[in-house]
């Protein structure tokens, strides 16, 4: 009998399969809440998907360019979402901390991110970075 390969696991989350979680978002499907492309945009940034984080970034903060590859190598290790929260003026924001080591060293990213829909999509607009 054949031995069948386990699912990915979902960047954002090890208890998803990456198919069922973020990869859909990344195939094309709209992200339904904040949170949800927050997660995705995390994963993005771990499989090093420039084109995904640049279509999701909204045009009035989107750098014009983003190359992971320039950057030095990181190695994500994990994601916790410490708050979320949608406002009915399609706005909605998440705090995140995610946590990734360089050479070695060990970082985390600590961020209130904010977000906006637009014409039934969510986009990332910008963040406060925590100490």
């Amino acid at each position: 009998m054949a031995k069948t390969a386990a699912a990915p696991a979902c960047p954002c989350s090890p208890e998803r399969r990456y198919a069922d979680c973020c990869g859909r978002y990344h195939a094309g499907q709209i992200a339904p809440t904040p949170e949800a492309l927050m997660r995705s945009r995390y994963s993005a940034y771990v499989l090093g998907l420039d084109d995904y984080l640049l279509a999701s970034w909204h045009a009035s903060s989107r750098p014009a360019a983003l190359d992971l590859q320039d950057e030095p190598p990181r190695k994500w290790l994990d994601l916790t979402i410490n708050r979320q929260y949608t406002n009915p003026d399609d706005t909605g924001v998440v705090e995140y901390c995610a946590r990734f080591k360089i050479g070695g060293r060990a970082y985390r990213l600590h961020e209130t991110s904010r977000f906006v829909r637009e014409q039934g999509r969510w986009y990332y607009r910008d963040g406060d970075i925590h100490d």
